[in-house]
């Protein structure tokens, strides 16, 4: 799971660059750097849909191993107690 938030992280940045080249640089002239710059706009969206579907079962499993009762709210108190 850690692998696959910095694989996400990884290939974002590499996307950023080729946008970022394109825009203000003279990636627009070259055929080749002009697809890959397409190619990189739709992944851009993938990998911000896929590292937020990571960061939340990251979250989520995070919360479960450590509150050890397998609680998936994030409010713990119980209201049903008597005093």
């Amino acid at each position: 799971m850690f692998f696959g938030i910095i694989l996400t992280r990884i290939l974002f940045i590499a996307c950023m660059v080729f946008i970022i080249g394109y825009v203000f640089g003279n990636f627009s002239t070259k055929p080749a750097l002009r697809t890959i710059t397409k190619i990189a706009s739709i992944l851009v969206i993938a990998l911000f849909i896929t590292a937020n579907i990571l960061f939340f079962r990251f979250a989520a499993w995070e919360q479960r191993a450590f509150n050890g009762h397998g609680n998936y709210g994030w409010c713990t108190h119980d209201t049903t107690a008597h005093k």
